[in-house]
């Protein structure tokens, strides 16, 4: 997925041998791996490309793939279509989706390989299960990039432990540039969805599920400021944007 995966466990964990922690990863990697092959707009073999090329067409496209736009036209309609499973040119793509689903999936698969306190990290976006000190609940700490400064943080959140929240996602301009479309801003297609300039340049939120998380931080960098009310007034989650100027805009549970 053109990111970094990493996997960490409490300092001293007791695992039953080397073995566990290997089937463990192995079970990660098969799960995005197999989700790369599948929804890859970058791999010419995958599903995704075929669609692209329209050699297949979605009504004959995999029910893993149908099930995963499904997903996606439902967060559309739930984000008034500032979240969108379809690029300006037109081409389906469910990378704003996948991701997400990705983590949850491999969480599904160290929870089955007996994994109780852990931390996902899939390029930026967290998700954690139990503590870092087993037994004293205390939370898993998860840091937020400077956007100005990538060698410096600009915050920490709390994830996991005894907190309501499991999940951090990130989304924005800072590593990639500007990759994100929003309703609007597409000239050459009367006004749909294209690139255009953003409100914010970075905004992260909690939540207590990592899909919540990756699809609303993509939404708000998308819709801007109507978009971050609309997600702070109906969802549980916690935000901070981070505005093109660099100020900071955050719910209460980041100012704390």
């Amino acid at each position: 997925m053109g990111t970094v995966i990493s996997l960490a466990l409490p300092a001293g964990a007791a695992l039953d041998g080397e073995e566990v922690l290997e089937d463990a990863t192995a079970a990660v990697e098969r799960v995005f791996a197999g989700l790369d092959a599948t929804f890859s707009l970058y791999l010419p073999d995958s599903e995704a490309s075929r669609l692209a090329r329209g050699e297949v067409t979605l009504r004959d496209a995999s029910a893993a793939f149908r099930a995963r736009f499904a997903d996606a036209t439902g967060w559309r309609l739930l984000t008034g279509g500032f979240f969108t499973p379809e690029r300006p040119d037109g081409v389906l793509d469910l990378s704003g989706i996948i991701k997400g689903y990705a983590i949850d999936q491999a969480a599904v698969a160290l929870e089955s390989a007996g994994m109780e306190d852990w931390c996902l990290n899939a390029g930026g976006d967290v998700l954690v299960s139990g503590s870092p000190a087993p037994g004293n609940g205390a939370p898993w700490l998860a840091g937020i990039v400077d956007p100005q400064d990538r060698r410096s943080l600009l915050s920490g959140f709390p994830l996991g432990g005894a907190g309501r929240f499991a999940a951090l996602a990130t989304s924005g301009t800072a590593e990639r540039g500007n990759h994100i479309w929003r309703a609007g801003a597409g000239r050459a297609r009367g006004g749909g969805a294209g690139l255009g300039p953003l409100d914010f340049r970075q905004v992260s939120v909690a939540a207590a599920d990592i899909l919540t998380a990756d699809v609303l931080a993509t939404a708000v960098v998308a819709g801007g400021r109507r978009m971050l009310d609309w997600a702070t007034d109906s969802w549980d989650v916690e935000v901070l944007a981070v505005l093109g100027s660099g100020e900071l805009l955050a719910t209460p549970g980041f100012r704390g």
